[in-house]
Order: C-alpha cells, then structure tokens, then sequence
C-alpha cells in the first residue's frame, strides 16, 4: 500500500522507540508535523534551533540513544548547525532530518536556499562535522537513507548525521513495503571486543611498570564502560587520571582519583602524569587543553613515557601521541576481557597504599587551601562557595550541567561527581549556550532526576527563550546563573595579558550592567529569585529543587579567575615574554 513519506517517516521512529523530537517549524517541515500530531512521539517546540540541538544532544547523552532533531531549511539548519557541531566534537549520536528546496525547483534559487555556489546544495553546510549528510534524490531511496542514518549515528564513534528531505518529498507516496525491509535489519550491531592474547599483554605490562597510569576520557560514558572500568581500577590499584569529558568515569571520592589533567588541572596530577612510566589511556583523544598544548614539560611526557591506548576509533589512536600498544575496541567488551585476564593473572589484585595515601594526603591540602573561599561570605559571591553549596544539596546522582567559563572550568577541578554520566558539559566544542538547554534535554531523559544547570550570565543570555519551551513542555530544570556581568574567563586572559578588558564585561554608562535574570524568568512564566547575599544562595537552591518545577536562580559572582597550575599555549602566544593566566578582573 502507498503511503505519505512523512506518515511512513513518523511510524518508522515510533518502530525505532523514539520519544522525543526536537525542533522548530517550518514551510519545508509541516508534512512532518502534521503527522507527529497524530503520534506517540512528543515533539518539543522551541524558539531557536540552536536550543533543539543541544536539548537533543543532553537528551542522548542521558538517555543513551540517539536523539532526532527537526529543522527548516536555510536559517533554520545553520540556526541549529552549532548545536550539532557541538554533538560532533563530543561524540554524541544524532540524526537531523532538515527540510531542503523543492527538488523540482532545482537551479532556479527558491526560497530561504543556501546556492551562492551550487543549486541544491544546502547539506553541504554540515559536511565538515557530521559522520554524513545525505540529500534525498527520490521518495523511494528515503527508507534506505534514514535506516543507514540511524546506524551510523550509534556505529564506531557516534556522532550527527544530516538527511536533508527536499519538502515535495515528504509529500510524494511510496509503498510502505519499502520501509517495511528495513525492519528485517538489525538495530544492534555487534562491537569489536579483545582478544585474551592482547589483552594478558595489557595486563601484564601495568603488573611490570613502576608508575602505571589510567588516563580515561568521554568514550568511557559513550560505550557504557564505567562500572567495567571501575571493577578493573579497584582490582589493579592504579591511579586514574581523566580529562574534562571523563570527570565522573571514577568516583571523586576514592582514594585512586587523581583528577582532572591539563591547563585546569594542579600541579600534582599533571606531574603525575609527567612521572608515569606506562600510561593506559581509553576512549580519550588527548584535546589540547587536557594536555596542555602537547608540551612534555607540563602533564604528558610521552614518548619517555610509553602509551597504551584503546579507542573505537582508529583514527585516535596515536593522533597526538606514538602508541606503543594499541587497541581498536569498544570499551565495554574490551575492559569484560580485561577484568576477567587481570583476575585470572592476579586472583588477590594489587595493593598501592602509598599511592592511595599521597593522592588522600593531596586532596585533603587542597580542600583546606580551598575551604575559606568555599566558606567565604561575601557578596556578590564567591564562585567557590557556589559550587560547594550546590555540591551539598544536589543528590549523589543527580544531574550538572556547565556551559563555558568558570562553571566549566571550576566544575572540572573542584566539584566531586560520585556517579559516571552525571555531568555534561560541552568538551571538544566548548560551546557558549550548551548547558542552559541541554540540562532540559536531560530532565526529559531522565525525569526521575534532579537536573541543575551551572551557567554563567553570558552562556544564559544566549537563549533565554528556552524558558518558553520550560514552560510549555513543564521541564522541571534549575538554572543557576553564575553572573559576574562579563564573559569573565576571556575578560581574565584579557586584564593579564593586554591590562583591559574591552568588549568583554558587560557595562552601562561605565557601570556594571547585567540583565535581571530572575525577572526574565517570570515574565517567561518561570519561578525566579536573584539573591541579595550569599546565605540566600542554598535555601534557595533547596526551594528550587522542592518545587520541581522550572526555577531561575540568579547568583552575582566575583569575577575572579579559576585557579590554574597548568599550561596552555595561547598564553606564550599573547606573551612570550612572561608566564601569566589570567587576572581577577573587579
């Protein structure tokens, strides 16, 4: 029987188990709307594009499947182009299905077209991030694009795909037995494991190295991996060191924990790092700010320190450093091997008392370094203290998400996440406006969840319409905006390295000027409160999560800088001459 494309579409994603639908209308998309109106699966409005990528991107990250984005053509795909981008750059399946031009009017620039180069060429735009982007030619080829999207979306290292439907296909009828093959394939493909060979050599090499090392990123969250590699750490005793997307891999509040590497990492864990002899690194791509610009005096010392390396992606494996040993494997099936080798070569594990004691005897030097500014009372507040009051009233698994600056940066080296996949920040990307709506991606994942939203006021000035779709969908999210009137850590690298901070601190008539953000919230409908002092900040919190319901905290914050004893190149770049970060900037 022959059938609408834009039905078939819809019943093909509730046979998927999709839920959620994330987008924006448009002339090219409406066949699709009118038939998601008539289906299970709820499609979220929101007023930009840019807010339906990154809910989606929170949304898979949560809910570890693959979210759908909807888009318009021409504004509306680059509108949400960097939402995606950011998904890209962090691994995160996605498939955007965009309305394109009338294949008909092919040639002759119909509106909103993107042609200045070439006619009908608009999924180009995406092909520098996305895994693929397909232009549908014919209504009949659609079954096979969007099944071949789906799967390459989840395969390998996730990532965004793009179908691009020109908008008379969506209303061409084709025989519904074509999608009905698809269901004959498979929607799980098995993952490359190890072999007990390779995997008695890993092992093997960590028993006989002096200073063995984890170094894990983001793809242990990606492949599901945590509790694996936590059985493995706990039966070998070997430190952990994570970059940005692998804070949470391991508890924060185990003794083995060194902690976050890089430019926001201390002193101690990148000299860690620097001093191992073997590095056992997985599901991590070394970014330049987890490794301090690749300079071997900071935190990786490699090739003086050999490297063990296992991705699912070949094309990480020595990217930025020599391997010595690598591995192409999904991490779940090859740390199931190497839990079972280790425990057959070594029944009792291993024991690292020292170790333990020297990183517990760190971590205890630099709370009490730390405590008076956690503690600190002062108004507008201290962004320690922030962190450390919503640290105490969030739930051990409940959800953070940051966006870019101090609640970033300070999350990464200071906030303790108990449970794996519990933060989610944007990492490859470093996307300014991610947090604020991807933390509405994740409620709607995980609903069960207490879902808080660490972002400062430039990152929640991107969008603030989002509290339109808060209200509208009822997505219960708190939003604390870290406000110190400014784009601070720019405004810190600016003061230090140029002494002004032009076009980075927000002013009026020469006076520090920030929007009232608790009363943005209400106008939107949204429950809102701006602190007045810092003993306001946790009772509020606590009220908010109460509620459970949309809830705007607005927090004034000093503009001090995040403590750093890493590196990062930018800053010989803006001055060789002398070793400075960043400036508190008053």
């Amino acid at each position: 029987m022959e059938k609408l494309v834009s039905n078939l579409l819809v019943n093909y994603l509730e046979d998927r188990g999709v839920e959620h639908v994330f987008g924006l209308c448009g002339h090219t998309n409406i066949a699709v709307l009118s038939e998601l109106e008539k289906s299970s699966v709820n499609f979220v409005n929101v007023r930009h594009e840019q807010i339906a990528a990154h809910m989606a991107d929170g949304y898979a990250r949560a809910k570890k499947q693959t979210s759908v984005v909807l888009s318009h053509l021409g504004p509306g795909l680059t509108n949400a182009a960097t939402g995606v981008a950011n998904a890209a750059l962090d691994s995160i399946p996605m498939v955007v299905i965009a309305g394109d031009v009338p294949s008909h009017y092919y040639g002759k620039h119909p509106h909103q077209e993107v042609n200045l180069h070439a006619d009908a060429s608009q999924y180009e735009i995406y092909r520098p991030f996305v895994k693929r982007s397909w232009r549908v030619d014919r209504p009949d080829l659609f079954p096979e694009i969007i099944e071949k999207a789906f799967q390459l979306a989840e395969t390998g290292n996730p990532g965004p795909v793009l179908v691009s439907v020109p908008m008379d296909i969506f209303s061409k009828k084709i025989d519904e037995a074509l999608f009905e093959k698809n269901k004959h394939h498979t929607k799980s493909i098995s993952k490359p494991s190890i072999d007990d060979e390779k995997a008695k050599e890993i092992i093997q090499t960590l028993i006989d190295a002096e200073n063995p090392l984890f170094y894990v990123g983001g793809g242990i969250m990606l492949a599901d991996a945590a509790e694996e590699l936590r059985e493995l750490v706990n039966h070998l005793d070997i430190p952990v060191a994570h970059s940005l997307m692998g804070k949470g891999a391991v508890s924060d509040e185990i003794d083995i924990t060194l902690g976050m590497t890089g430019f926001w990492g201390t002193k101690f864990i990148n000299d860690k790092c620097k001093e191992a002899d073997y590095i056992f690194a997985m599901g991590t791509r070394f970014a330049e700010a987890d490794s301090s610009s690749w300079e071997s005096e900071y935190t990786f010392n490699i090739p003086d320190t050999k490297l063990i390396q296992i991705d699912i992606d070949p094309n990480e494996i020595g990217r930025n450093y020599p391997v010595e040993l690598g591995v192409v494997a999904d991490l779940k099936q090859a740390l199931t091997v190497l839990n079972r080798v280790a425990k057959e070569m070594i029944p009792e594990g291993l024991n690292n008392e020292q170790i333990r004691q020297e990183i517990a005897n760190n971590r205890l030097a630099f709370n009490e370094s730390n405590r008076e500014l956690k503690e600190d009372n002062s108004f507008p507040m201290m962004p320690q203290r922030i962190l450390a009051d919503v640290r105490e009233v969030l739930p051990r698994d409940g959800y953070i998400t940051t966006d870019v600056g101090w609640n970033k940066n300070g999350v990464g080296q200071q906030f303790p996440v108990y449970e794996a996949g519990t933060i989610f920040t944007p990492g490859g990307y470093a996307t300014m406006g991610f947090g604020a709506p991807a933390a509405m991606g994740a409620k709607i994942a995980s609903p069960e969840k207490v879902v808080v939203s660490l972002v400062g006021d430039g990152g929640f000035g991107q969008n603030p319409a989002l509290l339109a779709t808060a209200v509208e969908e009822n997505i219960p999210v708190i939003w604390v905006v870290m406000n110190n009137s400014a784009y601070g850590t720019i405004a810190g690298l600016e003061k230090a390295h140029f002494d002004t901070t032009h076009g980075t601190v927000f002013e009026r008539n020469g006076e520090s000027y920030s929007p009232d953000y608790a009363s943005i919230a209400k106008a939107y409908g949204v429950d809102g409160v701006k602190i007045q002092s810092a003993d306001e900040f946790k009772p509020a919190l606590q009220q908010a999560i109460k509620a459970n319901k949309p809830f705007v905290i607005d927090a004034p914050m000093i503009n001090n800088p995040v403590p750093t004893d890493g590196h990062w190149n930018i800053m010989d770049i803006y001055s060789p001459d002398k070793k400075v970060h960043h400036a508190s900037v008053n």
